[in-house]
């Protein structure tokens, strides 16, 4: 049988702390505050944002969307968050635990909710309507995406400069 997308999206948002510990599993603390190019970000600033976004944007839009007609979701932009050193400076085990522990919570939630939940929306002011099903969509794909960012950090700081002659296989792109 078939799995809903929404379970699916679910079961991703529940995996991705796990996967995100396996990787970071050797990381020192340096290495967590690496940033391949001053543009670019640190596991660190990533793992912060994670914390942010989690509480400031998709609790706050799932919430927003769950009162019902009239609800309209605040746009995130984490170009201004970055811009406004929202990220930077902490810890990354500090920011990590923080938004582990908002994930726990969230997911909690997100599983006792109806099944017609998933229909609810709100008005976004860049992109109309957005369901909750296109919420959770975003939210794992948010997720996915992150888990792509910082193996790529780990695949260059941690593997890419003991290559050897290997590295001329290779190319990174943190």
């Amino acid at each position: 049988m078939a799995r809903k997308l929404e379970d699916l999206a679910i079961d991703h948002l529940a995996t991705t702390p796990e996967v995100l510990r396996l990787l970071m599993g050797g990381l020192s603390d340096e290495d967590a505050e690496w940033k391949p190019a001053p543009d670019r970000w640190s596991v660190a600033e990533i793992l912060e944002h994670l914390s942010h976004v989690e509480g400031h944007y998709f609790r706050s839009a799932l919430d927003r969307m769950l009162e019902g007609k009239g609800a309209e979701v605040e746009p995130y932009d984490q170009e201004a968050y970055a811009a406004a050193g929202t990220y930077t400076n902490r810890e990354a085990e500090e920011s990590f635990a923080h938004w582990e522990e908002q994930r726990e919570d969230n997911l909690d939630f997100l599983r006792e909710l109806d099944a017609g939940a998933i229909a609810r929306t709100a008005r976004h002011p860049a992109l109309g309507a957005v369901s909750v099903e296109n919420l959770l969509n975003e939210w794992a794909f948010h997720d996915l995406g992150h888990v792509r960012q910082i193996t790529e950090l780990v695949r260059a700081r941690m593997y890419y400069a003991k290559l050897g002659p290997f590295q001329a296989q290779y190319k990174v792109h943190p």
